[in-house]
């Protein structure tokens, strides 16, 4: 929509997203925490469950949902414990009986994906970091009792103004997904 407008987009875990919104170095961010901070606002745009992510040839792709504890027998990929997603999942499985336990541990949801898709194992990811519509080797199945999910949300400093294209970028986020 406005071709002569450049976009730096700075990938980083959630953690780092905060950090960079509070010292000014970008103007906003997008991530998947919420914070405490008071010199914070965080704007939600979109919840999205945990999918289990595994090979179409898994046989757990022949399901039409997972519950948590039957991924008890595979090999599960996990992130790493200062990923803002292992925190989510850390917290909302807290309260199960059983908790996956991890046989990778990575520090990117690119690289899971890359292991499922080797047949490495399974993982529990964010549905939006699948990729969209069908795909030659991957599947991905709901992950019930429970259902876990996390909320991507617009971060920015608390009373500063935008940039007009800072602006603009936010209002059409808010649009899109808000």
């Amino acid at each position: 929509a406005y071709p002569n407008i450049r976009i730096r987009v700075v990938d980083e875990g959630a953690n780092a997203v905060l950090q960079s919104v509070l010292n000014g170095e970008v103007e906003l961010g997008i991530t998947l925490l919420g914070t405490q901070e008071s010199e914070i606002t965080f704007d939600p745009l979109v919840e999205e469950p945990f999918v289990l992510a595994c090979r179409g040839d898994h046989e757990l792709a022949a399901r039409k949902e997972v519950s948590w504890q039957e991924l008890k027998p595979y090999r599960f990929i996990t992130v790493g414990r200062l990923s803002g997603n292992r925190l989510i999942l850390d917290l909302q499985l807290a309260q199960t009986d059983w908790r996956p336990r991890w046989f990778y541990e990575v520090q990117h949801l690119s690289t899971s994906l890359g292991l499922v898709e080797a047949g490495l194992g399974i993982a529990a990811l964010p549905r939006m970091s699948l990729p969209a519509g069908p795909h030659p080797v991957l599947a991905s199945r709901p992950l019930v009792n429970p259902v876990v999910t996390r909320t991507v949300g617009i971060v920015r400093r608390r009373g500063a103004s935008l940039s007009p294209a800072g602006q603009r970028f936010y209002d059409m986020l808010m649009q899109r997904w808000g």
